[in-house]
């Protein structure tokens, strides 16, 4: 999987909860990814919750999130870093949100984002752990 996943397309408008479509990790030879949540419009008074979810199988889902999003109230490009290694059985992922709104104004809330995925090089990930063994 060299190229970019999308757990949630581009220009994707939710009002509720809800889940992307599932991502299957297969073809992954680094299980590290780089997760980038993108906040393109949204209503004032309101939060998203993003979380990314695994399953072994791609239809019973673990009940524990792999990793979230702290909570967000404004547009804006969050990145993410996903960390599968120690996690083997995981062979699928999917992004799942929670929205809330308060306020005056219309009760429903409104968010567009997207999120994507990307798996970290491994020549990357060497470099960086060489870096942090410098550093400690």
């Amino acid at each position: 999987m060299n190229s970019e996943q999308i757990l949630v397309p581009s220009g994707t408008v939710v009002t509720a909860k809800g889940d992307g479509p599932t991502v299957d990790l297969s073809g992954t030879s680094n299980r590290v990814f780089l997760v980038t949540l993108s906040i393109t419009r949204i209503i004032e008074q309101e939060s998203l919750d993003v979380s990314i979810f695994g399953s072994s199988d791609g239809a019973a889902w673990e009940p524990k999130s792999l990793a979230a999003f702290p909570q967000k109230f404004y547009t804006e490009e969050s990145p993410l870093l996903l960390d599968l290694s120690a996690t083997p059985s995981i062979k699928f992922v999917r992004a799942h949100w929670e929205v809330a709104r308060w306020g005056r104004g219309t009760e429903t809330p409104m968010f567009e984002f997207s999120v994507t995925m990307k798996e970290v090089p491994s020549q990357i990930l060497q470099e960086a752990r060489a870096e942090a063994r410098t550093l400690s």
